[in-house]
């Protein structure tokens, strides 16, 4: 996993990172300050700022080593840049002039930087910059650098060989063990003068599922347990700072754009060999906004056929990486990791589509549901669903596994409740009970998978599915008859009917022909439809009403409940549309 990370940053240099800056503080080397400049997306509440691809950057080891606190180099908090909001914080203070040290220093070698060094060493300028931040409503925690003359210092690169000098400088970099042995690096498999402490990865969406304010490292070792053969910190996983430094700018570049929050867990992914966005399977199963206005199902059906016919030879090859983790007590926790071949990848997600097409309450076929949707219908809120049930859906539908039980077993039970408040069923819920039969009878071989469809499937050979079909049939005909009654059949009976069949709907069926009488005297053209509808389905059930039904059967009745009832809306509105023309 390092390794591969590692290898999509081959450009990473320890002593540079990405970093998102915010505001960007403007000189005129004739002028001096000119004004307080928002980057990225302006006036936005969560805007992260602009992206800068290679700022200076400082080991924690290194900011703390000195006989004094130290800052990093030309991208730092407002407070520490200006000292603003800073009161009498002798820390900040230490580091707002180890910072301007910095720009005094690099502007020996960088001429335009020492400009910039004589405005930050002016009370006055100072005082001007913190007016403006405090009008802007800037934080003392968003990131600010500098603007001369209309161009960006983190753009330039002229100040990064004085930089590359004056790091290797610091009294301490953390990155060599007392006697400079060599160890065998565990992501290039060098021997390498193992680096003390790894990068830290901080972003506010690792922040949502656990991670600390001050970023989380994915390897640490600072607890005896973790520790070894007398060796200290992170030498117990020796790697080169080069690596570290190429994994943890992987990382991050992964959670800023390839990244998808779960339930208690941050999602990221990424291919061996690049993928067009418009080939990339992740944004249609998570239905990501650039993919809104196309159709996922045919999308991805198109793709996999161009894989296996062929015409998409570039995609042949192809490999897919899946990654799932947490912060916790500082640590980045690595919950999940998948792999595997890219045609593998796109068959799973036609398969998770297929297996979840369901029927509307109307007669409508559904979309592609978002897999956001899938956990909400589980739960009702996807925050209150266990991370790991979250976890083993998205490797449902990225390797292609099973459902587990307590997928059934959730649904089920929400199903019933929406019943008996009188709510229509769930259909994305209602698709998870189909696709949990699909995929156990395609384990088993079983050619029921044939026969289970996402709409009505009359011939489908299960006496739940059958009875459930019948309940919704007695219900139509009870609504038909009396029409809107306080409290009908299947308020009173879909609990009893779901589990012991073979107690109520007995009676149910003597019933209904009050009902049918009633229809008859009325001289209502469908009494004789319903009629025929009932004796149809029971003449399906092959054998005697079951004493009691498993929970797998109850979720079958209540599938066959919904098929009946889309089937009969369905119906209606079709000989509704007959009327009108």
């Amino acid at each position: 996993m390092l390794e591969l990370l590692a290898k999509r940053a081959l450009a990473s240099e320890p002593g540079f990172t990405a970093k998102e800056v915010r505001w960007a503080i403007q000189f005129d080397s004739q002028e001096g300050f000119t004004g307080l400049v928002e980057l990225g997306k302006a006036g936005q509440k969560r805007n992260r700022g602009r992206l800068f691809p290679k700022c200076p950057d400082l080991t924690q080891p290194e900011l703390v080593s000195g006989p004094s606190p130290r800052s990093h180099f030309l991208v730092e908090t407002a407070s520490v840049v200006t000292l603003y909001k800073a009161d009498a914080d002798k820390k900040t203070a230490q580091k707002h002039k180890f910072f301007v040290y910095m720009l005094e220093e690099a502007g020996k070698t960088v001429p335009y930087l020492a400009k910039i060094a004589g405005f930050m060493k002016d009370g006055t300028v100072l005082e001007k910059i913190r007016k403006e931040m405090s009008r802007h409503k800037v934080r003392p925690t968003d990131k600010v650098t500098f603007g001369l003359d209309g161009e960006f210092p983190l753009e330039k690169d002229d100040w990064h060989e004085w930089w590359r000098s004056f790091r290797s400088g610091l009294a301490s970099t953390g990155s060599t063990t007392p006697q400079d042995e060599l160890f065998r690096c565990f992501v290039t498999g060098e021997l390498v003068v193992p680096t003390r402490t790894h990068p830290k990865i901080k972003d506010e969406k690792l922040a949502v599922v656990g991670g600390a304010a001050s970023g989380d490292a994915l390897i640490s070792c600072d607890k005896e347990a973790y520790c070894s053969y007398g060796l200290k910190q992170s030498f117990n996983a020796a790697t080169s700072e080069k690596a570290a430094r190429a994994y943890a700018d992987a990382l991050k570049e992964l959670i800023r754009e390839n990244s998808k929050h779960l339930t208690g867990a941050l999602v990221v992914y990424w291919f061996k060999e690049k993928v067009d966005p418009g080939d990339d399977p992740f944004p249609f199963l998570t239905d990501a906004p650039q993919i809104r206005e196309l159709n996922a199902r045919e999308r991805m059906r198109e793709l996999l056929d161009g894989i296996e016919t062929g015409k998409r030879p570039d995609l042949r090859g192809n490999r897919y990486y899946v990654m799932a983790m947490s912060g916790a007590g500082g640590r980045v926790m690595v919950r999940d990791w998948v792999e595997g071949d890219f045609s593998e990848l796109v068959r799973n997600v036609n398969r998770w589509f297929d297996d979840l097409d369901i029927v509307l309450h109307d007669g409508r076929r559904s979309s592609p549901p978002r897999f956001i949707a899938v956990l909400e219908a589980l739960s009702g809120d996807r925050d209150q669903l266990p991370a790991p049930l979250a976890s083993k859906l998205w490797r449902v539908a990225v390797r292609g596994e099973e459902f587990p039980y307590q997928v059934l077993a959730q649904s089920a039970y929400r199903r019933r409740s929406e019943v008996l408040r009188g709510e229509d069923l769930n259909a994305i819920g209602m698709a998870l009970i189909k696709a949990y039969h699909l995929r156990k009878y395609r384990k088993e071989g079983s050619t029921l998978v044939e026969m289970l469809k996402p709409e009505l499937s009359e011939d489908f050979p299960n006496v739940a599915y059958q009875c459930g079909r019948l309940l919704a049939a007695l219900a139509e005909l009870q609504r038909a008859a009396l029409g809107a009654v306080g409290a009908g059949v299947v308020k009173r009976y879909y609990a009893a009917a779901s589990t012991t069949p073979a107690l109520v709907l007995g009676r149910l069926i003597s019933n209904s022909q009050h009902h049918l009488n009633k229809l008859e005297s009325s001289s209502s053209p469908y009494a004789r439809w319903y009629e025929n509808t009932i004796a149809e389905i029971v003449d399906r059930i092959k054998e005697p009403l079951p004493r009691t039904l498993t929970l797998e059967e109850q979720s079958l009745f209540a599938l066959g409940y919904y098929h009946q009832l889309a089937a009969f809306r369905a119906g209606k509105k079709g000989n509704e549309s007959k009327k009108e023309s």
